[in-house]
Formats: structure tokens, C-alpha cells, sequence
């Protein structure tokens, strides 16, 4: 997809963090901008900063688990902007986490309705919809650095966010005889709003206490302070370096999007100690006349090479 001028994009997440880099860098390339979170305030706010910088907005308070809800915003949006060309799947959750067997059940149900069958009903709903009215379109998903690198103690979040990446590349398959593409963005660390969002919804859902994010309380010791000779300003990024890096991605055509190059050396570990796992034994050419689908995947050929991109100021 190289042409967003006057196309519209649909954001779910989008009026914070990521989500909310995501949509600015969509509004400032011409595009119509769906804004769906499920926080309805959220919403208000970023609809009158988009507004007040005279970029075309829809906002709308949407639950991405709620598929009756999600076909009436998709409808809404065709209604304001008469088609969706791209689709973010951006909304997303984290809870607490340690050793799997010591989650609660009620966190678990959660993590998997918002991270994975929340991206599936993006799909379902959305991409129909684009291919129906057959212009240029595309469709992201954000994972996370930590698909491809696991971070110890976070089993659903790393399987999850891993979910995605591998339906994005089933949904790449799929879509490689249309004009519709398929990213899935797989970002390091960001200024973002996920605690605060994750702790609210938590909150609402199943009834938990909103954890404080803000100063310790009275009787309270604020944990000390990381004791590195690290200039944090250089290691955080901001949303709107996200969102230039997603649409690079979409105009590009790249099935991967990734943000610090800091991964790749994790990357190269994980791929080598797979290789290193497959038995040291001759291919069998029947097999692989056999079952071909089962032993390569060609969409891994149109990922070219990424030029670096100097991170966005705020």
C-alpha cells in the first residue's frame, strides 16, 4: 500500500501509546483516522487533538472481544469514511505474570480474549471489507519484541504475542494473490499507556484493584532507582517513531516491523539453536514432493533488507 492520501485507517488501541504514534503518523500522511479503544475518555481526547489539528477523525469506544461491537463500528467507520483500506490491530493487555501455574485462571481468559481473539476479530471483521471494495490495502498487527525474544516469567504475553506474528504470516499466505498486505509489528521498548490501560481494564473485567502507577502512598517506600550509568532518554522511544516505522513498513510492504536492532543478536540465537535441533539427516525428495506446502513457505521471500530510520523526537 504507497498511496494514503484520503484512504482511511482503522486503530483499534489507538487513543494512547502506540496505538495513538500509530494514528498521528496515519493522520499527518492524509489519511481518515478511526480511532476504537475501549476507553471512552481516551477517545474524546485524542478526537479533539485531531480536530483541533483539522485531521479527519471518527471516535469510537469499541471492546475488541465484542464481535456484534466490532461489526458496528466497522459499519460506523464505512458510514464516515465509505471504505477502510487499513486495519491496525493494536489493542492489547498485559497481567501479571510469573510461573504459569501460579497465574489466575481469571488473567489468563483475559490475556487471550484481548491479545489473540481480539487480532482475529480485526480480521475477520475488517478484511472482508477491503477486499470487497478491491483498492490497496493493508493490515498490521502489533506483537511485540517479545515474540521473538521470550522474556522470562511472561509465558502468556510471549505466546501470545508469538500467536500473532504466526497469524500475520498465515494471513500474508492467504492474501498473496490480492492488493491487501499483511505486517506484523513486532516493537521494543516505548513510552505508552499499557500499564495504566491493562490495570483499568483488569480492573473493570474482573473486579481487581486499579494498581497505583503514580506516587507511592502515605506509609509507602517508592522502589529505588536502577542503578545503571544508562541515559534512559536514549533507550525509551516515543509513539510517533512507532507509528513512522508502521508506515514505512505498510508503504514498503514488509511482512515484519521491527524497531531496535538491539533484538537481532536474541533473534540469531533462537533461529541457530533451531537449526541445530533438526536431526543431521539427507531430505527426502518424496516427502517434499508430497507434503511441499509442509516444508517451505515462499512469503518469507518478499521481507528485503530494512534501512535504519533515526528515531522520531517527540
Amino acid at each position: 500500500m504507497v498511496n494514503f492520501t484520503g484512504k482511511t485507517a482503522f486503530i483499534t488501541g489507538g487513543a494512547s501509546g502506540i496505538g495513538l504514534g500509530i494514528a498521528k503518523a496515519c493522520a499527518k500522511r492524509g489519511m481518515n483516522v478511526v480511532i476504537a479503544d475501549i476507553n471512552k475518555s481516551a477517545v474524546d481526547e485524542t478526537v479533539t487533538l485531531f480536530e483541533n489539528n483539522c485531521w479527519p477523525v471518527l471516535g469510537l469506544q469499541l471492546d475488541v472481544t465484542d464481535r456484534a461491537a466490532y461489526k458496528k463500528a466497522a459499519d460506523e467507520a464505512e458510514y464516515k469514511f465509505g471504505k477502510i483500506h487499513l486495519l491496525v490491530n493494536n489493542a492489547g493487555i498485559g497481567v501479571p505474570e510469573g510461573k504459569l501455574w501460579e497465574d489466575k485462571n481469571e488473567d489468563i481468559d483475559l490475556a487471550i480474549d484481548i491479545n489473540y481473539r481480539g487480532v482475529l476479530n480485526g480480521i475477520k471483521e475488517i478484511v472482508p471489507r477491503i477486499l470487497r471494495h478491491g483498492e490497496e490495502g493493508h493490515v498490521v498487527s502489533t506483537a511485540s519484541k517479545a515474540a521473538i525474544v521470550p522474556v522470562p516469567g511472561f509465558t502468556l504475553y510471549n505466546s501470545l504475542k508469538m500467536a500473532v506474528v504466526t497469524v500475520m504470516e498465515t494471513l500474508a499466505v492467504d492474501l498473496r494473490e490480492t492488493n491487501v498486505g499483511s505486517s506484523v509489528f513486532c516493537p521494543g521498548p516505548y513510552q505508552s499507556n499499557l500499564g495504566y490501560s491493562s490495570g483499568r481494564i483488569r480492573s473493570e473485567r474482573l473486579g481487581v484493584e486499579m494498581p497505583s502507577f503514580g506516587a507511592p502512598k502515605d506509609g509507602e517506600k517508592a522502589p529505588p532507582p536502577p542503578r545503571m550509568d544508562v541515559d534512559f532518554t536514549k533507550v525509551i522511544r516515543y509513539p510517533e517513531d512507532a507509528g513512522e516505522r508502521v508506515l514505512r513498513g505498510v508503504e514498503r510492504g514488509d511482512l515484519y516491523i521491527f524497531t531496535h536492532a538491539d533484538f537481532k543478536r536474541g533473534w540469531d540465537a533462537r533461529a541457530a539453536a533451531i537449526s541445530k535441533a533438526f536431526p543431521d539427516e539427507p531430505d527426502n525428495p518424496d516427502f517434499q514432493k508430497v507434503f511441499p506446502m509442509l516444508v517451505y513457505n515462499p512469503i518469507y521471500e518478499k521481507q528485503e533488507k530494512v534501512p535504519g530510520l533515526a528515531p522520531a523526537v517527540k
